[in-house]
């Protein structure tokens, strides 16, 4: 497939590779993180079935089906999305996985001692963009059996300024870098939220809304970058263990998605 998708509206452009979303821009300003700079080494990925390290776990997640092996954020990371359609205000992809394959771990051996993983479940996930009106939609849509335990996690990264300015409003709560940083790697929980907006020092503000989620985390190390990630479920507390007793149970056709609105 050409593996760069372009959408356009009056004021706004998307770029798209391979299925990851590497550019948002209104009026000419960039609102992605951009691979290659300082920060994270991507700019989106999906975290599915699982969200969050699944080490202390020893990499096993308990279902109906028997244990699976999965990694940090799920298997789905490591799978290619293939095109389904395209036009000049939409792309559709889509991941295809059946159960019990195993999956190559990208992982290992640098930060895993799991080489393989794999999910007992055959499922289809489709991730699909619309630009319309100069809001970018991001549609995710979760084909499974009914009953499949599953986390869903989107984790795309935000630019920032670069000189540590940037605060977030949700729920009438302020939020400052300093208390994400203080969050280190279990990242800063804000719960029982569909709306949060990425107030910025340099461009207009960000509104950042989903549906079917309800959870945010914010993940930085950095000034110039910020990760604000819709959540099914917030799994950083000590307590939590991966089986389908904490997960979502699927009802064979499950829709959540995201609208990035700069305003």
């Amino acid at each position: 497939m050409n593996s760069t998708i372009f959408l356009k509206n009056t004021n706004s452009q998307v770029i798209i590779d391979k299925g990851e979303l590497i550019s948002f821009q209104k009026e000419n300003q960039e609102y992605i993180h951009q691979k290659g700079s300082k920060g994270w080494r991507n700019s989106d990925i999906e975290m599915f079935p699982v969200i969050g390290p699944t080490s202390k776990n020893n990499f096993r997640v308990h279902t109906k089906n028997g244990d699976a092996i999965q990694d940090q954020h799920g298997l789905l990371r490591e799978l290619e999305y293939s095109l389904i359609y395209s036009d000049e205000n939409s792309a559709n992809f889509i991941k295809i996985y059946k159960k019990s394959t195993w999956i190559k771990n990208s992982k290992f051996p640098a930060k895993s001692t799991e080489e393989n993983l794999c999910w007992p479940f055959d499922f289809t996930f489709e991730k699909n963009f619309t630009l319309e009106n100069d809001v970018l939609k991001i549609e995710f849509i979760i084909n499974s059996e009914e009953g499949m335990p599953f986390m869903l996690g989107y984790h795309p990264a935000f630019l920032l300024s670069d000189n540590g300015s940037e605060t977030l409003a949700s729920n009438d709560t302020k939020i400052t870098l300093a208390e994400i940083y203080k969050a280190g790697h279990n990242a800063f929980p804000v719960l029982n939220s569909d709306k949060i907006i990425l107030q910025n020092s340099d461009k207009s503000y960000l509104e950042i809304s989903t549906t079917g989620f309800n959870n945010f985390m914010l993940w930085t190390e950095v000034d110039n970058m910020l990760c604000i990630e819709p959540i099914s479920q917030y799994t950083s507390y000590t307590d939590q263990k991966f089986s389908e007793e904490n997960m979502t149970l699927s009802k064979g056709k499950n829709i959540f998605s995201i609208q990035l609105n700069a305003v």
